[in-house]
């Protein structure tokens, strides 16, 4: 039996699980904004994903990626750090526009530029007016996108990503949507949402 993929029935399945614990302890803190829609044909539900511009010094300058960013000391919470990125980056306001569905586990990160390892937390938002989808671009987004979450669930757009590191070529899993290629930690947390409901 095939599974829908429809917001509704997302959101649903998403809301029966519980939800993620806070992180602590002394490493960096970052959260992300996985934003679910439903299209206006009311097909498979889409996610957002950005294309991070190209800059010097940045370890995920051109990525595909959610939008986000560290926790600064203004943050309350997470939460509001993944609203606040979000909105600073490409305009959406989820909290007033979205409604939050699901906080998913932590996931580590090392980054190229830094030893320093960072905790990211992926927060997902249903976004159920496409009226409210405008996009407001900041300087460090080159593009959003909607991207529909049926093929990736399935499996019809994966691919591989050839990755170097110290000498070593490696294929890592990915998708590749609008000819462009998620892969690393965005395509970590994918997997992990779509383990989630699916």
């Amino acid at each position: 039996m095939s599974l829908s993929y429809d917001l509704a029935t997302v959101v649903s399945r998403l809301g029966a699980r519980e939800s993620s614990p806070d992180v602590s302890g002394e490493d960096g803190q970052a959260a992300v904004a996985a934003v679910l829609r439903a299209p206006r044909d009311h097909a498979e539900a889409q996610i957002l994903l950005i294309r991070r511009a190209q800059r010097e010094g940045d370890p995920w300058s051109g990525h595909m990626a959610f939008p986000g960013g560290k926790r600064e000391d203004v943050d309350s919470s997470l939460l509001v750090t993944a609203q606040r990125e979000t909105k600073e980056e490409v305009g959406l306001d989820l909290e007033r526009h979205a409604r939050l569905v699901a906080r998913l586990p932590s996931m580590s990160t090392m980054t190229r530029a830094k030893r320093g390892e960072f905790l990211v937390t992926p927060f997902v938002f249903a976004m159920e007016n496409p009226e409210h989808a405008e996009f407001t671009l900041s300087l460090e987004v080159a593009e959003a996108i909607w991207v529909p979450i049926g093929p990736m669930v399935r499996g019809e757009n994966a691919t591989t990503f050839p990755y170097r590191h110290e000498g070593t070529l490696y294929q890592l899993p990915a998708f590749s949507v609008h000819e462009r290629i998620v892969w690393g930690l965005t395509h970590r947390m994918l997997t992990m949402l779509f383990s989630a409901f699916s």
